[in-house]
Formats: structure tokens, C-alpha cells, sequence
């Protein structure tokens, strides 16, 4: 029986390929002649709905043949599983320029004649970096205008077959196909193959790849730009390389093609950063043995003298402050003069990014023709859904035509779902925040009394302090309670955002990127922000320590400083968000995608068609890119708000994206089906986002640098308080640690055992000591220090703020030769269409048209001296 059942596998294979002798990897129909534009398919199942979804498809492509649409469909009989039939959808030119002209598309009218600007005297070096020509330039430089049926004769049309690129055709059949009507039900006009999507009359509609995208096709007529986007872009061998981004626009659209220009351009800002960040941290590095804190830290005869108070009640013995000697040491690559510097270019960087990416995009929306293109125009299509779910309607004052719409107050109690839901997950995330702080405390009393009571620990105590041991731990714990909570709200946010059903697709893609980064941002950061600007603020002092919920004590910071505790939490936090993102990213798709690539390599082309190998590639969705521009986001507020702590962040976030845009690109040419072409002039909200992201870090670093930095408290002890002219920092530390006299602690904080009779121990603070009269109460010098703190804050926020606003000043958002080619092009334009004008007035003059009158003869050559002289 097994072997009868692969003989008759044999025949249908065999007669399959008998029947076909055109090669199914071809993107045309059987005629080879006709493109395909875009594929439906959809699987015949026989169940209580079988009919109803048969008569929505036969009215469906009935309708889509009368708006002129050329269908072919493939039995399932000829695919691969013999389930799935396809119906390819082929637009002949009579729709596409009639859809053209509806869409406002622009088209080459005349070859740009402006020369381009001055070579770059860096071009012999960055040479090795360049793409050749024909993959960076795929066309020739045009001066364009929208498309006009009437006048056919203005635009170069050589070849009405390429004349619309693919990613244009598929743009306008799927305008059509989201218009197209199926019928009527319980009273309603349906239409859009969104919503025969959504109901399972179709199971997939998708535009083709061009060819498969490790060889080229074998039709001569096909492009086969998947194939050189893959050699030259997408592989990872070829990071060193820029991006065709004019090609990439020209076979995914304006949207994605944006998206990479936007993650390059911020990859090359991110260089200079990196340099920097590594001069400040290798300054560090190099300046270590001149750390005077340090020195005296490890010094036995100071360090080794000074007699710490306990890290925790009752089991932690006291501790002599030289045990932290290495870790003292390591803070110094983080907090040292540089960090000061560091803190403010990344302010003033953060700025000239932004600035200059406004003019790297002014640059692309003319180089690709968004000039005039209006996003919210073409976002004002009703979503599907919101058609669906509202029953009552009114009349658009825009349209003048009766749609759809939801009531104020059911719009009221949605948004009050919503937002409560929202504040319960953020609250979640804070409840979780807590419980890593309890965490932190209870685990840090236990490091202490272990590390101090266990030989065994001893040949690496000297580099895995208390608080260095707890850091870690809990910012790998914090780390995992960040992943798996994202894993849940991503669909909980998916879920209030569909419940409110917004309007159109920018308004839910608006909504779902503000509860989506708010939450990030509260998750990520949360941790950040307690080590930075909470741990070791609010620990009291021995005998009137602080506890949380009258129970675990306060952490404290170590004697060299909270900075290094932060570095940690931010190294751990963000590199293992880049490491576990990419995995995902990269592992996930592959992994999906096996079986189909093997089938793809295995079986002959005449057995395993275009449009099957695309079929059972992963989908990217109308929300692939929010995903991307999320993960990039939240990326920058890492190397921006914090980045006083971490000056190697934006090098990690660097060798990150020269992986990322390979990872991106890899997935998107390989793992995933052809995305619908989609037009953007710029990144959307993300800009206002990063902007606001911007002003926020000058303020965390200028806090992080006065209050979680030892640079203030330091700089006043080296004005005001050194008495040693030789040496101003000799004698830093045993002024910043205060004395406690042991006899005054209470039977709570007091050690069980004390071995040696310490009479007294310090403790990091400024405070009188025991026999001062104002016993334990804060000195002048903590009111000092406090002063400066907060003027240097003042200082540094309003020098930054000034040098960014007068560098965004500086610096305009459009270039001048932009500006001049924008003015030239719609110089050309409006000559050119005067003169058709003119030219078809003589014409009909000539012929003895009467309503060709002389009045209007003189008003056209008018308008041309008007066009020429603005």
C-alpha cells in the first residue's frame, strides 16, 4: 500500500510537470506576459459556512473584474498540498493610470538637470563602504508631477509594462482591493478584503518577491531586485557597507525605506558618540592609579585602620573599609572628571541628531517625491473594524457622505476601560520594582553576613562586594520580570486598544505606540531610576537606620560611590534586551521558516510556485515596523538619560545596530512575505517621542552627575576643605565617612558579636560626631555640598538647554540645494504643463475649434509669465 500510495504521488508529479512547461517561480501569468500584482488565496472547507464565504468570493472578484482587474486562478489541485487555491490579480494600464491619477503619484516628467553637489574629498577613503552605482541609484534622477490621464504625452513613458515600479502596482491593486464591495449583510455594505480577511473567506493576500532570493530568476523580464538586495544589504558579511536606500524604496515603499534611513542615519550618529564615550571611559582607565580615594581606600594604613559600621542588623560584623579596595577602584572608570564632560556632549549630541536627521529626511521626502504628500489624507480610510462595530452613523462635514460612528459616551466608558487598565499594569510594574528593592534588602543582609563570615569567599572578596553581589543578582531578576511582563501587556495592549476602536490606522497605531512605550518606558527605566536617584539617599545612620515596611533596611551605597551599582543595572539591563532581541528577532522566523525553505530547495520550480514559496513565509503585518521603531526607541533613552553613568552605552548600542539593520534586512528579504508598499514622509509620533526624550535626558544626567556621582562632594572638599596644598584629595575619604560611637547602638542595629572591642565605626554621611553637641546632626559641609549639587544642576541644565537651542537654531531643517530643487521642480512643472496647455490652444486654433478663444490664449501664456517670474 506505502508503495502504491508513492507511485501515484510519482504520476501526479510527473503530470504536473508535463502539464506545465513554464516555470512556476515566474511572477507573470500562464501567458507570461500579464504581471501578477498581488495573490488572494484561500483554503475550501467544507463546513456551515462554506457557502456564505463561496458567494462572498465569487461577488467579490466579480466586483474586482468590473473595476478592471485581471484574475487567473490556480485549482488546488496545482499546489503543492493540494488544499489552497490562489487567485492571481494582475492590473492592466487602463486601471493603473486611472488609480495613478487617485492616488496622486508622481511621475518622471523630465530628467533632473540641476549638477550635483561638490565630490566629497573623503570619497577615495570611504570608498571600501560604497555600493556600486547601479544598486544605490536603480533609476535615473527625474523631476516628477502627479500623474494626469489627460495628459499622457508630459511623462516619459517608454514601456507602459515598467512604467509603475511593482511596489506602485501593488500599492494601487491593494487601494482597490481594501474598496472593493462583496455584498450586503444584516443590512450593511460590506467591502475590503481586510474584512474578508478577518472572517476567513480568504486566509492570505499578498503582493509577490520578484524572484527567489538566493538566485536570480530565470525570465529575462524580471527584475530581480530581491535577489541583489539580499547580496548587496541583507547579508551579514556586508555590515561594513551603506544602504541602498533607493532601492529598498523602490521594491518595499516609502515606509520601510524610511525605517532603515532613520536606523543608518542614527547608526552613524552613534559613532562619534561611541568615540567619545570610549576616549571618556579609556581616560578613566588610563587615570586610575592617580585616584587618590582609591589609594586611601586600599591603603592598609587608612583603609585597612578604618572600622566600617555593619551592612545589616544583628548578623554583619563590623568591616574594614580596604575590603572594597577593587571595587573602589573599577567606579573610577566611570566616575571621574570625564563623566562631566560626557554628560554634556551627549546632551549637545543628542540635539545635532535629532537636527540633522530633520534635514536627512527633508532630503529623502524630496529625493522620493513627499514633498506634497499628506499622511493623514491617505490614513483617512475607516478601519474595517470600526465599520464593523458602529451601528449608528452620521454625516462626514469633509465627505458629505453618511459613515460609521461611535457615541461620545461609549467612546467615554471605552477610554475609561482602557486607561484604567493601563494604570493597573503600571502599577504592576512597580508592585514588581518593590519586590526586587525587598529583594535587594533581604539578599543584601545575607551577602553581608556570608562574605564576612565564610572563608570560602575570601580569595574573591576583594572584587565581589556586598552590594556588587546583590546588583547583579537583582538586576538579572529585574531583567526577567521585564521580559515576561512585556510578553503579557504587548497583548493586553493589542486588546484596549482594539476595544476602543479607533477611527482609522493612524489613530490606532498612535494609541498603541503610547501605551506601548509608556509601559516600556515605566519597566525599563523604573529599575534605573531607583538606583539612581533613590538607593542610599534614604538609609538614615547606625542607630536610626531607615527601614521599608518597618522591616527590611535601607540599602546603602558603597563607600566609593552608587554610580558603579547603576553601571551594572544598565549593563545587564540593556545588553541582555539587545542580545535577547536579536535572538528573537533572528531564531524565531528561521525556525517557522525552515520547512518552506527546504521545500523551496528540494522540489523542482514547476512544482513549487512563486506564490506557494511566498505563501509560506512569515507575515510582517501592519505593525512590523512599530515593533522595530519600539525596540530602537527605547534603545536611545538607555544611551541618553543614564549615559552619564555608562559612557561605553552608545558603543554597545553601535555594534547593537550594525547587527540590528542586518538582522532587519536579513528577515525582511528572506523570513517574511513582500509587504503592500506604503508611502511616509517622515518616522511619525516616534519623532516627538525622541524629542521629548531628548530635553528628559539633560536632566537625569545633570541629576545623576550631582547626586549619584562622588564629582560634587569631591570638587567642594578640593575648594573648601583640603588642608593639604601638596595633595588636595589626600584625606577625602576619612572626611566623608562620619564617626558612630558603638555603644550607642540599639539592641536592634547592634552586632551580636564584636571581637575585637571596636569602640567606634563610620559610616557614609556628613554628620557631628559623638561628642559634638549636636551629636549625629547633618554639618555646614552636607549644606554646602547639598548647595552645589543643586546649583550645579541649574548650571548644567540651562547651558545645555542654551547650546541645543541655539544649535537647532543654527542648523535648518530643509538644505538649501533641497530648497532649490523643490523651487525648480515646481518651476518645471507648472512651465511644462502651461505649455501643453498652449501647445493644445494652438492646436485646436489651427483647426478651428471656436470655444478656443483668444481671451484664453492670452490667459494661458499669462499664467506661464506668472510661473516663470515666482
Amino acid at each position: 500500500r506505502q508503495s502504491g500510495r508513492r507511485y501515484n504521488l510519482f504520476l501526479k508529479r510527473r503530470l504536473r510537470i508535463d502539464k506545465r512547461h513554464q516555470s512556476k517561480d515566474s511572477i507573470f501569468f500562464r501567458d507570461g506576459v500579464r504581471r501578477i500584482d498581488f495573490v488572494l488565496s484561500y483554503v475550501d472547507d467544507l463546513n456551515k459556512e462554506w457557502e456564505k464565504k463561496l458567494e462572498r468570493r465569487r461577488e467579490f472578484e466579480s466586483n474586482l473584474q468590473k473595476a478592471g482587474l485581471e484574475l487567473e486562478t490556480e485549482d488546488k489541485k496545482e499546489s503543492e498540498d493540494g488544499k489552497i487555491y490562489f487567485v492571481k490579480i494582475h492590473a492592466p494600464w487602463e486601471v493603473l493610470i486611472t488609480y495613478a491619477e487617485v492616488l496622486n503619484i508622481k511621475v518622471p516628467i523630465k530628467e533632473n538637470d540641476i549638477p550635483s553637489t561638490v565630490e566629497n574629498p573623503l570619497d577615495c577613503m570611504l570608498a571600501p563602504l560604497r555600493l556600486p552605482e547601479k544598486v544605490m541609484h536603480p533609476e535615473p534622477d527625474y523631476f516628477t508631477a502627479p500623474f494626469s490621464k489627460d495628459k499622457q504625452e508630459l511623462y516619459l513613458i517608454n514601456d507602459e509594462s515598467t512604467f509603475f515600479s511593482p511596489s506602485m502596482r501593488n500599492r494601487i491593486v491593494n487601494y482597490i482591493l481594501t474598496r472593493c464591495p462583496y455584498g450586503t449583510e444584516e443590512g450593511k455594505k460590506k467591502f475590503g478584503i481586510k474584512r474578508l480577511l478577518n472572517n476567513g473567506t480568504y486566509s492570505a493576500a499578498y503582493p509577490l518577491h520578484d524572484c527567489q532570493y538566493w538566485k536570480k530568476a530565470n525570465d529575462p523580464n524580471c527584475d530581480n531586485e530581491r535577489y541583489t538586495l539580499y547580496m548587496e544589504w541583507a547579508r551579514f558579511l556586508r555590515f561594513y557597507k551603506e544602504q541602498p536606500l533607493d532601492l529598498i524604496r523602490k521594491y518595499y515603499g516609502e515606509k520601510i525605506g524610511i525605517y532603515f534611513a532613520w536606523l543608518g542615519f542614527y547608526t552613524e550618529m552613534l559613532f562619534l558618540a561611541a568615540v567619545v564615550g570610549l576616549i571618556c571611559f579609556l581616560y578613566g582607565l588610563f587615570t586610575m592609579d592617580e585616584n587618590m580615594s582609591s589609594k586611601e581606600i586600599c591603603d592598609p594604613a587608612i583603609g585597612g585602620e578604618i572600622i566600617m559600621c555593619p551592612l545589616c542588623d544583628r548578623e554583619c560584623e563590623y568591616w574594614r573599609l580596604n575590603t572594597t579596595c577593587q571595587s573602589s577602584e573599577y567606579s573610577h572608570l566611570f566616575d571621574n572628571v570625564a563623566t562631566l564632560f560626557f554628560a554634556i556632549f551627549m546632551g549637545i549630541w543628542v540635539t545635532l541628531f535629532l537636527e540633522f536627521w530633520k534635514r536627512r529626511q527633508a532630503r529623502l521626502k524630496y529625493e522620493w517625491d513627499l514633498v506634497d504628500f499628506e499622511e493623514e489624507q491617505q490614513q483617512l480610510q475607516l478601519r474595517p473594524e470600526y465599520e464593523a462595530k458602529c451601528t449608528q452613523k452620521k454625516k462626514n462635514p469633509v465627505t458629505q457622505e453618511m459613515e460609521p460612528y461611535l457615541p461620545v459616551t461609549s467612546q467615554a466608558v471605552r477610554f475609561c476601560v482602557s486607561g484604567t487598565t493601563v494604570l493597573f499594569w503600571v502599577s504592576l510594574i512597580i508592585a514588581s520594582m518593590i519586590a526586587v528593592i525587598v529583594y535587594r534588602l533581604a539578599v543584601y543582609a545575607a551577602f553581608a553576613s556570608l562574605m564576612e563570615n565564610t572563608q570560602t569567599l575570601q580569595p574573591i572578596s576583594g572584587l565581589l562586594t556586598p552590594q556588587l553581589a546583590t546588583s547583579v543578582t537583582a538586576s538579572c531578576l529585574n531583567f526577567v520580570i521585564i521580559m515576561i511582563l512585556n510578553f503579557l501587556y504587548e497583548k493586553i495592549a493589542i486588546w484596549i486598544t482594539d476595544m476602543e476602536i479607533p477611527r482609522t490606522h493612524m489613530e490606532y497605531e498612535n494609541r498603541l505606540t503610547m501605551k506601548m512605550f509608556l509601559f516600556q518606558f515605566v519597566n525599563y527605566y523604573s529599575s534605573c531610576f531607583y538606583v539612581a536617584f533613590f538607593k542610599g539617599k534614604f538609609v538614615g545612620y547606625p542607630g536610626a537606620y531607615t527601614y521599608m515596611f518597618n522591616r527590611w533596611r535601607n540599602e546603602e551605597c558603597d563607600p566609593a560611590g552608587c554610580l558603579i551599582e547603576l553601571t551594572t543595572q544598565l549593563t545587564i539591563v540593556m545588553a541582555g534586551k539587545q542580545i535577547w532581541g536579536n535572538i528573537q528577532e533572528a531564531i524565531v522566523p528561521w525556525i517557522c521558516n525552515w520547512w518552506g525553505r527546504r521545500k523551496a530547495r528540494n522540489n523542482p520550480e514547476n512544482l513549487y510556485s512563486r506564490w506557494e514559496q511566498d505563501h509560506d513565509l512569515q507575515i510582517f503585518g501592519a505593525l512590523g515596523l512599530f515593533y522595530e521603531y519600539l525596540e530602537m526607541v527605547i534603545q536611545f533613552g538607555f544611551i541618553t538619560l543614564f549615559v552619564a553613568s555608562f559612557p561605553l552605552a552608545p558603543l554597545l548600542a553601535l555594534m547593537n545596530n550594525i547587527l540590528e539593520i542586518r538582522v532587519d534586512s536579513w528577515k525582511l528579504t528572506t523570513q517574511y512575505r513582500r509587504p503592500v508598499a506604503a508611502k511616509a514622509h517622515s518616522i511619525g509620533v516616534w519623532q516627538e517621542i525622541l524629542n521629548g526624550m531628548a530635553i528628559l535626558s539633560v536632566v537625569t544626567n545633570a541629576f545623576i552627575v550631582a547626586f549619584t556621582s562622588d564629582m560634587i562632594p569631591r570638587l567642594v572638599y578640593y575648594y573648601a576643605y583640603s588642608e593639604n596644598e601638596d595633595s588636595p584629595m589626600s584625606g577625602y575619604i576619612n572626611n566623608s565617612l562620619s564617626v558612630f560611637q558603638i555603644s550607642d547602638f540599639p539592641d536592634r542595629n547592634k552586632p551580636k558579636l564584636n571581637p575585637e572591642n571596636f569602640v567606634i565605626c563610620r559610616y557614609r554621611d556628613y554628620r557631628y560626631p559623638p561628642d559634638h553637641e549636636r551629636k549625629y546632626l547633618h554639618t555646614m559641609q552636607f549644606w554646602h555640598i547639598l548647595a552645589a549639587k543643586l546649583a550645579f544642576i541649574i548650571i548644567m541644565e540651562h547651558v545645555v538647554f542654551i547650546v541645543k537651542f541655539f544649535v537647532a537654531w543654527m542648523i535648518p531643517d530643509v538644505p538649501a540645494d533641497v530648497k532649490a530643487k523643490i523651487k525648480r521642480e515646481k518651476y518645471l512643472t507648472q512651465k511644462i504643463l502651461h505649455e501643453y496647455e498652449l501647445e493644445k490652444l494652438k492646436e485646436r486654433l489651427c483647426q478651428g475649434d471656436k470655444r478656443a478663444t483668444e481671451k484664453e490664449f492670452i490667459a494661458t501664456e499669462g499664467r506661464m509669465e506668472l510661473s516663470r517670474a515666482m
